[in-house]
């Protein structure tokens, strides 16, 4: 075994193998018992007496906070917020010790042995141990959970038996993980992942307390009374689906000499207009903005344009509706899109077109090239080119022997989504003869519900990278993946997908990247979505606020070195 004890050095190696470049009120004072102050010096105690509450907004809300349930980007930011993994991020995206003080890896590289910490608790006062991590990927495999994540040890962290986990082939004690005493932990992979340290600041890969679990039931991560903390805050008022909930420092947790917060009080505004007002009134700490409302702020000094990571695609469900199962059409329907019209002249908030499906600016090849840097590498199936679309359009028509097409999309009840919407809408009504879109705006889970479910015929759509590597969107289309929502399966598509993950080529980083690039194209070439632009989040962030630290993957948003000057 090498043994790592420069964890932080040995991560970024082990990363870099494969060319990783890295998803209210005023403030308040935080209460404080001479107990939980006892811990730290005197000038700590002053700055836990003078912290206040940050104020966050967040556009639509949390979906879930079960570590191995949630599965996106809001809910991913507030579990972050009050749990650590074996890891977590650094302000530059790389992964550093949370719960594991240091870990030590096979010659093969198929083995990690992480070392625990012995000073983290659980917020109701029991140690973190190597059993909670246990059960917690074992949640992630179990078929009676159904986590959409499980691809996360299956395909990606190839986490061994937890395919068959999965498909309840083997006991959920067969995964490759194991509580070897309290506070070692021990994981068996298939094959090396150069990146598997990266991957545990991720959600799913999160602890959970069996027994606090087993005691709570189905209501675990419903409430503060049903949800533990081992990380930088503690839930203390939260409700499913709240437009307002609120976190406070956790003085147990054992980092809190770096957590500057009181707490933080998140709130749920999905009008654009009414957040900046919020801002402005001093309600709001930090807030997106999008279109006019970029107009009104842009030379405002605290306005800040900042990559999120997110594609935003459109998914045609080509397996449940015949005329979308026509290539022609589908390529017709990418094509007479005028992306730059979208950014431009709607969301005005730096998100730049796409016409890859894998988006640019966060993956780094072994040459230290960005893997989506040329955006005209595929211009012959996706750019924007009206008179070649309407070409298609009339060939895919008379193929399925319709003269015309009325086809429904389904967008989230949000204010940007639905204005992208409607330019998709009169972009391809205009383009397009005989093309009647119906836009159906539904809440954010509802909208997720239908695409997983198959109910849908167009859905707007995003995903954001988990890990800094082009697998993070590839994956998807495999066939089978949950979030292949237009159920395409392409036989020689899979192929190229086993090969870079569990193939020799997966241990030749130069190789492993050009054969992705095959991957990429038969998506395109194919249609299997229509990629539209990739997200940037303009902000307004007060000046008293320094320290939040923004990813374009995984983590979005991290609040644990975030100061907040009182006023």
């Amino acid at each position: 075994m090498k043994k790592t004890k420069a964890i932080a050095a040995a991560v970024l190696a082990a990363v870099m193998a494969v060319g990783i470049a890295g998803c209210g009120g005023g403030g308040s004072t935080a209460s404080t018992s001479a107990e939980s102050a006892a811990a730290g010096e005197s000038g700590a105690a002053a700055v836990e007496a003078s912290a206040e509450d940050l104020n966050v907004m967040i556009e639509t809300p949390v979906q879930s906070l079960d570590p191995q349930q949630a599965t996106d980007g809001t809910s991913f930011e507030v579990i972050a917020d009050y749990t650590d993994g074996l890891m977590q991020m650094d302000e530059t995206g790389k992964p550093v010790p949370a719960i594991a003080e240091s870990y030590e890896v096979s010659d093969d590289g198929t083995v990690y042995t992480f070392k625990l910490r012995q000073d983290a608790k659980w917020s109701n006062g029991t140690p973190v141990t190597a059993k909670d991590f246990v059960f917690g990927w074992q949640r992630a495999v179990d078929p009676k959970v159904a986590s959409e994540y499980k691809t996360m040890l299956i395909d990606i962290g190839q986490v061994k038996n937890a395919g068959d986990c999965a498909d309840g082939k083997k006991e959920l004690s067969e995964l490759g993980v194991e509580a070897v005493d309290d506070y070692t932990l021990k994981v068996t992979l298939n094959v090396p992942v150069s990146y598997f340290p990266a991957l545990m600041y991720f959600p799913t890969f999160y602890p959970v307390n069996e027994e606090f679990y087993n005691s709570v039931g189905d209501t675990f991560a419903t409430s503060p009374d049903t949800t533990l903390s081992n990380g930088a805050f503690i839930l203390d008022d939260y409700q499913p689906a709240a437009t307002a909930f609120h976190l406070t420092k956790n003085a147990d947790y054992y980092d809190a000499d770096k957590v500057q917060l009181a707490g933080l009080n998140y709130q749920v505004i999905q009008d654009s207009q009414q957040a900046l007002m919020s801002y402005q009134s001093g309600d709001l700490d930090i807030t997106l903005v999008n279109g006019e409302q970029v107009d009104q702020v842009k030379d405002d000094p605290a306005f800040k344009t900042i990559g999120a990571g997110y594609l935003w695609y459109v998914s045609p469900n080509i397996s449940k509706v015949p005329e979308l199962a026509n290539k022609n059409i589908r390529l017709a329907m990418t094509m007479a899109v005028d992306r730059n019209a979208i950014t431009e002249t709607v969301l005005k908030d730096g998100s730049i077109p796409t016409f890859t499906a894998v988006p640019p600016q966060f993956a780094t090849g072994p040459d230290g090239s960005d893997f989506s840097a040329d955006q005209e590498k595929f211009s012959d199936v996706c750019k924007t080119d009206t008179a070649k679309a309407a070409e298609l359009w009339q060939q895919g028509l008379k193929e399925i022997g319709k003269d015309s097409l009325e086809l429904t999309m389904i967008v989230d009840a949000d204010d940007a989504p639905q204005k992208v919407a409607q330019v998709l809408q009169e972009q391809w009504q205009t383009n397009l003869p005989g093309l009647t879109i119906n836009i159906s705006p539904e809440p954010k889970k509802q909208r997720v519900q239908d695409m997983q479910d198959g109910n849908f015929q167009l859905g707007l759509t995003r995903w954001g990278p988990d890990y800094a590597d082009p697998m993070t969107y590839l994956g998807m289309w495999k066939t089978g993946n949950d979030n292949n929502y237009g159920e395409w399966s392409n036989a020689d598509y899979d192929a190229i997908i086993d090969e870079v993950t569990t193939g020799a080529t997966a241990q030749d980083p130069e190789k492993r990247w050009t054969t992705m690039y095959d991957a990429e194209k038969i998506v395109m070439d194919e249609a299997v979505i229509f990629p539209l632009y990739s997200q940037s989040n303009a902000e307004m962030i007060s000046p008293s606020v320094t320290g939040i630290e923004f990813h374009p993957v995984a983590l979005n948003r991290v609040y644990k070195n975030t100061v907040k000057a009182a006023k």
